[in-house]
């Protein structure tokens, strides 16, 4: 596997590149599902911050570390990643291509 940047991760990762981040105490994964779609399955250890709650919960987007963003398909995570690089200044933001549903047919784990 390639040494990874930290530092300058890309806008958009592919779930192979989030599963060999995965488990790293120095990024955070972050699903921004609703409570309901969480509970059906997801990634192990993964942060909850439903993207109905987004607004005033920003500061729990740590700026010191790389964030890994994902949500059923990639598209509400895509849309947290722009208000908060457009609002908040955040640059370590990664949406992961696919979210949920490419995770899983990569077949990598999913609890409930």
């Amino acid at each position: 596997m390639t040494q990874l940047d930290l530092n300058n991760l890309p806008d958009e990762i592919d779930v192979q590149t989030a599963k060999d981040l995965h488990g790293r105490e120095d990024v955070l994964f972050i699903d921004v599902r609703e409570q309901h779609e969480y509970d059906q399955g997801h990634i192990p250890g993964i942060t909850l911050i439903p993207l109905s709650e987004v607004q005033g919960r920003e500061a729990e987007f740590p700026k010191d570390k790389p964030v890994i963003l994902t949500c059923r398909s990639g598209a509400r995570s895509g849309k947290v990643q722009a208000y908060l690089q457009q609002y908040f200044q955040h640059t370590n933001l990664s949406n992961m291509e696919g979210g949920i549903l490419a995770w899983s047919a990569a077949k990598y784990p999913v609890e409930d």
